[in-house]
């Protein structure tokens, strides 16, 4: 049909325009206040403990009450954002976690901030598989794992951002000064993004709704482009029935669940990680400058192999490259375990190797998420594998946990730490075969 225009395909054949980048800009600053507020609970806990008179044992629950709230978001919101869009979902999303983040400076008592955490978690469960979708909706196929990584670099730099800020409120305005701008920033953002933002062109044409805002927007990405609202504007097709239960179906459940197992596996590794490297550095007597300088590289490992990875996924193939990064890290993290007998430089060049495969690869595994599922079901899918993630990040430290309090040393808590991602690298392999196999049955 002359006057029919594939959506997808006018993406593809073109170049990146500063219009799409601005848009990913957008999506990649989302990423970062969720790494900004996952990180200001750490530095502020210390001194909500002190203020409140709780024990070390009171904290947990406080992390805890976010993670469990990012769950759900990841699981309740996304079919949301297939039916009104990840525009609505990410602006609206943005400004229930402002205003429940302001509401934690008011807190009285750990309930209330429990609840408060809880809620919010649920606001960035919600918006951050919009944010992945909305990033793969105006990124053309052929860097489209690569610009998903680089927004998910955004939540790492929140890490950094957070632990500057913390630095410099935390001594002489409290620990309610982080909340004062984990609050205030993502409430004037949703507002920038009221107007900056345009929903997904996808979205638009596979609901056969408002053309004009689809050609306006394609306009945008190519001024020269002849496109009118008069057009037939063509998108993937509608997946009809449940959101979730698509997940399912059309031989896709194996690959499914075996996309969550990888979730699990390597969420619970990054969590573990994260959570008891400072610990096991402390015990090892490190000096509280190594201790930080060592678990930091863990987060800069991770953020350097995506500009290894990404390109790899775009170029070489999605599955081979992450599977390949599982099975190589699989080898790093057993020599993590031996070089920790070894010099402190020797054990900050393996953090540094640890997270290009553990922190790297809770990367890839999102993007490669985002590539594996139609675009009709994409929110659904990368916000469910996460939810299956977010499960592991709360087994991954209780389960070190227990190999401690069953007398494991450090050296083989990381060497059984390989097998995990050995087995999340065959997953991913099987998951590559099960795709094949079903497009070769389409």
């Amino acid at each position: 049909m002359e006057n029919s225009v594939n959506v997808a395909a006018f993406i593809d054949d073109r170049r990146i325009s500063p219009y799409q980048y601005m848009v990913i800009f957008m999506c990649a600053l989302v990423m970062l206040l969720d790494g900004f507020d996952t990180q200001s609970i750490s530095y502020a806990a210390p001194l909500i403990a002190k203020e409140w008179s709780l024990t070390k044992a009171m904290l947990g629950p406080i992390f805890s009450s976010a993670l469990v709230g990012l769950m759900v978001g990841y699981i309740v919101v996304p079919p949301l954002s297939e039916r009104f869009g990840p525009r609505r979902t990410i602006i609206f999303g943005m400004l229930f976690f402002g205003l429940v983040t302001l509401g934690v400076i008011f807190a009285q008592d750990i309930t209330e901030l429990m609840v408060l955490r809880f809620l919010a978690g649920i606001g960035f469960g919600g918006v951050i598989p919009s944010a992945v979708a909305m990033t793969c909706d105006f990124s053309p196929r052929r860097v489209r794992a690569t610009l998903v990584l680089i927004i998910y670099c955004g939540f790492s730099l929140g890490f950094i951002i957070a632990g500057f800020f913390a630095a410099q409120l935390l001594p002489d305005h409290g620990w309610r000064s982080l909340f004062w701008i984990g609050g205030i920033t993502p409430i004037v953002l949703a507002g920038i993004l009221v107007f900056v933002l345009p929903e997904s062109p996808e979205h638009l044409a596979r609901r056969r709704i408002a053309p004009e805002r689809i050609a306006a927007t394609l306009r945008r990405m190519d001024p020269a482009a002849t496109v009118d609202a008069q057009m037939d504007f063509v998108a993937a097709k509608r997946e009809t029935g449940n959101a979730v239960g698509q997940l399912f179906i059309q031989g896709r459940w194996l690959a499914t669940l075996l996309l969550w197992l990888a979730f699990f596996i390597i969420l619970a590794l990054f969590y573990a990680l994260q959570s008891w490297l400072p610990t096991i550095l402390h015990n090892l007597k490190y000096s509280m400058g190594q201790v930080a300088l060592t678990t930091s590289l863990t987060t800069a490992g991770g953020i350097f192999i995506v500009f290894v990875i990404g390109p790899a996924m775009d170029r070489i193939g999605y599955y081979a490259t992450i599977s390949t990064l599982y099975f190589v890290g699989a080898v790093i993290v057993v020599l993590v375990g031996a070089a920790l007998a070894m010099p402190p430089v020797v054990v900050m060049g393996a953090a540094f190797l640890a997270g290009t495969c553990i922190s790297g690869g809770s990367k890839g595994v999102i993007a490669l998420a985002a590539v594996h599922y139609p675009t009709a079901i994409r929110s659904t899918g990368v916000g469910w594998a996460l939810g299956m993630g977010r499960l592991g990040g709360i087994v991954g430290p209780l389960a070190v946990g227990w190999a401690f309090s069953a007398e494991w040393t450090p050296s083989q808590v990381f060497y059984m730490g390989g097998v995990p991602l050995l087995i999340a690298g065959i997953a991913i392999l099987i998951v590559a075969r099960e795709k094949s196999r079903n497009r070769e049955n389409a």
